[in-house]
C-alpha cells in the first residue's frame, strides 16, 4: 500500500510496450464499485476472495504487467499462481515512507485507524516475509524518480 506498484506498473508497461492491470481497479471496475465500499458491505474477508479470484484470472494473460493490491500476498492461493505465472518485483520500502505517501488519501480502508503509521509498521511485519518469498527481484524504493525505478526494474529483468 504506497509502495507505487500502479504508478511504476504503468510506466513500466508503457515503456515495455505491454498492457497493464491492476487487480484493485479490476476488482473495482468489474463490480461496479470501490473497494472501500466492497469492504464496507461484505469486510475484508470478501474483498480478498475477490482479490483472489481476480489475480487468478489476470495471470492467465501472457505479457503484462500486474499491480496487485499490498494484501494479496497473505492468499497462499495467490502467492503460488504468482510464482508459478510471474516474474514477481517486491517494491520495497520503509513504513514511514509508505506513510509519507498516502497520509491524505482517505479511500484506503485499512488505514482509517488512530494510529495508520502504527497500522502500516504492523502490516509491513506481517506482511515482508510473504512478499519476500515470492520475489524474483526486490527493487527498493524511496525518494528517487521513476525513471530510476523503472531503469532497476528493467535491469532486473
Amino acid at each position: 500500500m504506497g509502495a507505487g506498484k500502479s504508478t511504476v506498473g504503468r510506466h513500466l508497461a508503457k515503456r515495455l510496450k505491454m498492457a497493464f492491470y491492476d487487480s484493485d481497479h479490476e476488482v473495482e471496475r468489474r463490480t461496479g464499485v470501490s473497494i472501500s465500499t466492497i469492504f464496507e458491505i461484505e469486510g475484508e474477508k470478501g474483498f480478498r476472495i475477490r482479490e483472489e479470484q481476480m489475480i487468478a484470472e489476470l495471470c492467465q494473460n501472457k505479457n503484462i504487467i500486474l499491480a496487485t493490491g499490498g494484501g494479496s500476498i497473505l492468499s497462499a492461493a495467490t502467492r503460488s499462481i504468482i510464482q508459478k505465472t510471474a516474474h514477481v518485483i517486491y517494491l520495497s520500502t520503509t513504513a514511514e515512507q509508505l506513510f509519507m505517501r498516502i497520509r491524505h488519501d482517505k479511500s484506503r480502508p485499512l488505514m482509517q485507524t488512530d494510529k495508520p503509521l502504527e497500522t502500516l509498521r504492523n502490516l509491513l511485519k506481517e506482511r515482508e516475509p510473504y512478499y519476500l518469498e515470492v520475489a524474483s527481484s526486490i527493487i527498493k524504493t524511496g525518494r528517487q524518480k521513476i525513471n530510476v525505478v523503472i531503469h532497476e526494474i528493467i535491469q532486473s529483468l
